[in-house]
């Protein structure tokens, strides 16, 4: 579509492409070949990001999946059980990758939008008995995905990583979105990190970067991960030519963020219509809507099409609508509208 009639593409903040600015920094990027250890631009990423969320090291991927996958491999055993929330993308969106990779047991834990607290994780816990696995991580997720962009209380964060550490027991957060976190909630990203012993935080999502995340944690953790990234294969040569759009997304598409809250938050204020509703209450950039009507998905997802707006059916009865870098405050108006005239 053309003019005031664009395309508004809001299946996912993995949509966007990268800015002329962006592009401009990916080709001016100073490169190596990091499998060796020598790409200076990945390696400013690296420690750029690991003192921003307040660890030690960090590893450039090619994926947010790659990234959590080597955070449950670098800290568990073939056997081990790993605790975590039944909505969790390491769970959900991750094709079974804990079972495949790192043969570990998951037990899922329901938890109102996804907020996992500590007494639930307790719960969950397999005892010191020969006959189940033992527990050696528990896996978070701030903002959750699934359960529309909620942010975690903190509070419970630092309850799950207090009383894990308790036990002996290490804590992932899966922080693809945890930019957002930062930026609608205020707090410092060093603090949000801080109960964690690994995070793995997303450039491709709200920041508009083409490719990568960062896993960041103890020395020791991310020489495992290194090792086990070459492994499986995520080892990139002159990859300094991503980490520099990674780079630029920090200093340019950061605070912006705020930009897509609103929008969403928008959306969700102006949805007026008998068969839709906000599924889930909007802290970030996630609009989830549930659908009253048989198929309602599949055919709000349709309608939605046909009006020049892009969603995602996000499971029986839900569509994700998620407004990213590449949309503009004139296209809300049309989104409201769209949903508006939804007929089942």
């Amino acid at each position: 579509m053309s003019g005031d009639r664009h395309l508004i593409d809001m299946r996912s903040d993995t949509v966007t492409k990268p800015t002329p600015g962006m592009l401009k920094a990916m080709c001016e990027a100073e490169v190596g070949d990091d499998v060796l250890g020598d790409d200076p631009t990945v390696q400013r990423l690296q420690e750029r990001v690991a003192a921003l969320l307040g660890k030690e090291a960090g590893l450039y991927v090619p994926s947010g999946t790659m990234s959590n996958q080597l955070a449950v491999k670098a800290q568990t055993s073939p056997g081990d059980q790993v605790v975590l929330e039944d909505g969790a993308h390491i769970y959900r969106y991750e094709a079974g990758a804990p079972a495949v990779l790192s043969g570990v047991q998951l037990t899922c834990v329901e938890a109102p939008g996804g907020c996992l607290d500590w007494p639930r994780v307790a719960g969950a816990l397999n005892g010191a008995n020969v006959h189940c696995a033992p527990p050696s991580l528990v896996c978070l997720e701030n903002t959750h995905n699934r359960a529309g962009g909620r942010i975690v209380p903190q509070e419970m964060v630092v309850a799950v990583g207090a009383g894990a550490h308790a036990l002996g027991l290490r804590v992932h957060l899966d922080g693809a979105r945890l930019w957002h976190a930062h930026v609608a909630g205020g707090l410092p990203l060093a603090e949000l990190a801080a109960p964690a012993d690994t995070v793995s935080v997303c450039f491709s999502k709200g920041l508009g970067a083409p490719v990568g995340s960062v896993l960041v944690g103890d020395r020791a953790a991310i020489a495992k991960a290194y090792r086990f990234r070459k492994m499986l294969g995520g080892g990139m040569r002159q990859s300094g030519l991503l980490a520099a759009a990674c780079l630029y997304a920090l200093d340019h598409h950061l605070a912006r963020l705020a930009e897509d809250h609103a929008r969403a938050t928008a959306i969700a204020a102006g949805l007026d219509h008998p068969l839709l509703a906000v599924g889930h209450p909007v802290d970030t950039n996630i609009v989830i809507v549930d659908v009253d009507a048989p198929n309602g998905e599949a055919a709000l997802v349709a309608h939605l099409g046909a009006q020049g707006v892009l969603a995602l059916a996000f499971g029986p009865g839900r569509v994700r609508l998620v407004p990213n870098l590449q949309n503009r405050d004139q296209d809300i108006p049309r989104v409201i509208a769209a949903l508006g005239s939804f007929a089942a």
